[in-house]
């Protein structure tokens, strides 16, 4: 594995879901800390300031740290764990799957379970599986024996899948919490990128449960009171069976994604237009996107005090919400050097005509 790689290995395999982030947060804590002076604010989002050739204007750079998960709900008396999910879990990406209860004792490893499909009615085997029908089995035969293992209500859960390359020569890769580790890495990236001739000053920001709300990204934009806002994350991609080209054209491979609009944003026209500008300029392929439900750090940053220009720059990435996320690494890549090319472009003259005419 090359340096990027064993970096998207230790962040992906950390857990982090949201409102729990204190491994992810270290790992981020000791990346950030080479690159510029560091602060944090009081929901736990990592901010990293590293200054260009002028104090203003600020330029925020965020990605959020956590990961989908779930929390201990209840103990059965017959041993069985129900949880509360943490974040967006569609019910087809669950059964089956291992997660780990992180415990005061240490992890617990457990499986995500429900009613067999053998012992359903045939009306009962013909419906969509329903969340409140799920449980984790820990291998346990008591609430007792639970407890004895060290779990306890309001403990997180957390999938378990190791990074993989799937394709080498394609670099192609597989892991969860893509969402929004790969963000994490392209942050980590621009900075280490940018050298300090940068006509601004940036802030790398990692930020806590977007999942759960955006939470972190309203807290951190009272930090920062950023400029320009440059939002790193996840594209959920068109590139698969059953797909129409209305629904979505992105697809991995093809460059990073600038979305155009989600329920919650409609990106700074300027600041888009730059980014597709740009990369026209330095021939990096560009995708251009939309997501019609959920949504990013972008919508409340972009509504900090008096607004902020903000887009949205996304690694197109296959099955996110889920145990296993596949991306390559051309688009994360991409992503770093547009980002890098559009922020040694915004000097205070060309933040300064972003305004809406």
């Amino acid at each position: 594995m090359d340096n990027t790689e064993l970096m998207l290995k230790e962040l992906t395999e950390a857990s982090g879901i949201s409102g729990y982030e204190s491994e992810i947060r270290a790992i981020m804590r000791r990346r950030f800390m080479p690159l510029g002076d560091l602060s944090q604010d009081k929901l736990g989002s990592l901010i990293c300031r590293k200054k260009g050739t002028d104090d203003e204007p600020r330029i925020l750079i965020a990605g959020h740290m956590d990961e989908i998960g779930f929390m201990v709900k209840f103990i059965t008396a017959d041993g069985f764990l129900r949880v509360v999910p943490l974040g967006g879990w569609p019910p087809q990406n669950l059964l089956a799957h291992r997660v780990s209860i992180e415990t005061g004792k240490g992890r617990v490893l457990g499986v995500i379970a429900a009613r067999p499909f053998h012992m359903m009615t045939e009306d009962e085997r013909k419906k969509p599986l329903d969340r409140k029908d799920v449980f984790i089995d820990i291998g346990a035969t008591s609430k007792e024996e639970v407890e004895a293992a060290g779990v306890r209500l309001g403990d997180p859960i957390v999938p378990v899948s190791e990074f993989s390359i799937l394709k080498p020569e394609k670099r192609t890769y597989m892991a969860k919490a893509f969402d929004d580790r790969i963000g994490n890495a392209v942050c980590i990236s621009v900075l280490e990128n940018l050298g300090g001739t940068h006509p601004n000053t940036v802030y790398g920001v990692a930020t806590t449960q977007e999942e759960v709300g955006v939470r972190g990204a309203t807290t951190c934009a009272d930090c920062i009171s950023p400029d320009v806002a440059i939002i790193t994350d996840v594209s959920p991609t068109g590139d698969l069976p059953g797909m129409k080209p209305e629904d979505s054209t992105n697809k991995i491979g093809a460059g990073p994604a600038l979305v155009n609009y989600d329920p919650h944003m409609i990106p700074n026209l300027k600041l888009r237009d730059l980014f597709i500008d740009t990369a026209r300029e330095l021939g990096i392929p560009l995708q251009q996107t939309t997501l019609e439900f959920g949504g990013y750090d972008g919508g409340p940053i972009h509504m900090h005090r008096q607004g902020v220009p903000t887009v949205v720059l996304g690694v197109p990435t296959r099955h996110v919400h889920s145990h296993n996320a596949i991306l390559r690494r051309d688009d994360f890549d991409n992503s770093v050097k547009l980002a890098v090319a559009v922020i040694q472009r915004l000097d205070k003259k060309t933040v300064a005509g972003l305004a809406p005419g």
